[in-house]
């Protein structure tokens, strides 16, 4: 029995993970991720896949990041009708995920009509809601461990990634081989969630290689130690902090870290704005009690105390802290400045130098965030340029992506050594400096594949 893998995403960049495995005329795509960053890779997107929709039987997804499910609605509206595997927090999590991302598709399509600026009489979005929630319904949630037989000699286990909340690694027994897919895995130590697991033994490794060449800060600095000089310089100058985050994961331990340092006095309470629909539902997610065993046990029932916490629900409250009367801290999507209110409030907040940026993780080339860092003196909005004024300062101790040191460690935890390990999700220097690396201390067969290559694995 023959069993193929072909890499249909992820692979030269970060985003837009999809990976198909064939046996047997079963077809099962692991993720369906949206391509973010530079406009050369988010034309995929729009690119018919080489594979048509209606033929695959299953998805499953690792985690509910949008370069992991965004492409999922889209795929739904080719024609998959299967169901899609994932845990409980993949499930809630990818949902409040999935219709966000669909109101931003039907509000850029809205925007191109207005601006008369798109290639499309009428613009058309990628997908719309109907389509977010027929891939909503196709969900089906299970537990970690929990072996599934999808039929056709194909298997399923998920195991903890510890990456975010829901996260997952994927093993696939399919065609007498077995394929463990990493999907992004977490820190040693995350400062919310339990702790990845170690990996089974598998023929082939599918690993990610976000953070592939570099590594984290050491844990003596990873008490935002920056966060917290820069909110008090902000504040002597009479400014506020601007920290753009994913409205998943990053929201919470950005909260979680604020609440840390508010309590024991490291910065002066201040008036907090979460200016994120989705985050305050992903907030909502982290909180209840059906999540609470993914959590760790010395983690505080509430998770986030601060005393001068507010939201903002309305676009008539986000447009209020475009000018804070006072010095404020404003928490708002997305994560890379791609989109969402963020951008408005970079609109308005980046030309007056008593303001700061604070960039809170991985900022994908080809972003407003990968601009920002890297020190662009002006950036693009709305079809014109903002000068940034602005102080931008990037806290790399968000990060809940594991470095090169650490996804080297979990690949060593392996029972048996792989025939093959596969690099991906990663730009090119950090996938080949990951498999230089790997091939370096283990002699193992280490591949950094190219995107729509097709290999065997059973």
């Amino acid at each position: 029995m023959v069993a193929t893998l072909t890499f249909l995403g992820a692979t030269g960049t970060v985003t837009g993970s999809k990976f198909l495995l064939e046996s047997e005329g079963l077809r099962t795509m692991v993720d369906c991720g949206l391509y973010q960053g530079e406009s050369t890779w988010r034309r995929l997107n729009w690119k018919p896949l080489p594979v048509d929709p209606e033929s695959i039987s299953y998805v499953v997804l690792t985690h509910a990041h949008l370069d992991h499910c965004g492409h999922l609605p889209a795929l739904v509206r080719g024609g998959f009708a299967g169901p899609t595997w994932c845990t409980l927090g993949t499930a809630a999590l990818a949902s409040i995920i999935l219709r966000d991302s669909a109101h931003l598709q039907e509000e850029d399509a809205e925007n191109a009509r207005l601006g008369g600026f798109s290639r499309h009489d009428p613009p058309r979005p990628l997908y719309d809601a109907a389509d977010a929630e027929t891939a909503i319904r196709s969900f089906k949630p299970v537990d970690y461990h929990q072996h599934l037989d999808l039929g056709s000699g194909v298997g399923l286990t998920l195991s903890r990634a510890g990456h975010i909340l829901g996260s997952a690694t994927a093993m696939v027994t399919i065609g007498g081989g077995s394929v463990l897919f990493s999907g992004d895995l977490g820190r040693i130590r995350h400062p919310i969630l339990l702790p990845r697991e170690a990996p089974p033994a598998a023929r082939t490794i599918i690993v990610e290689s976000t953070y592939g060449d570099r590594t984290h800060p050491a844990d003596s600095d990873l008490v935002h130690k920056i966060l917290a000089d820069t909110i008090r310089r902000t504040v002597m100058r009479g400014g506020s902090v601007l920290i753009p985050a994913f409205a998943v994961d990053r929201t919470e331990l950005v909260l979680h870290a604020l609440s840390q340092m508010t309590a024991a006095g490291d910065i002066p309470v201040l008036p907090v704005y979460v200016d994120s629909p989705m985050a305050l539902a992903a907030l909502d997610v982290y909180r209840s009690p059906a999540m609470r065993v993914e959590l760790r046990p010395d983690l505080p029932a509430r998770m986030v105390d601060l005393p001068n916490l507010h939201s903002a629900h309305s676009a008539k409250e986000s447009m209020l802290l475009n000018e804070p009367k006072t010095p404020s801290i404003i928490i708002s999507a997305s994560g890379m400045a791609t989109g969402g209110r963020v951008v408005h409030h970079l609109q308005h907040l980046l030309p007056d130098r008593r303001n700061t940026v604070i960039l809170t993780g991985y900022q994908a080339v080809g972003t407003r965030g990968r601009l920002l860092a890297d020190g662009a003196t002006e950036l693009k909005m709305y079809g014109g340029y903002v000068p940034v004024r602005a102080e931008v300062v990037v806290d790399h101790g968000f990060s809940v992506h594991a470095d090169s040191t650490e996804l080297l460690a979990w690949l060593r935890e392996l029972p048996t050594p792989p025939e093959t390990v596969y690099i991906v999700h990663g730009e090119p220097e950090s996938s080949q400096a990951l498999a230089t690396m790997l091939r370096g201390q283990t002699g193992w067969c280490v591949v950094v594949p190219h995107l729509g290559e097709k290999v065997r694995v059973g």
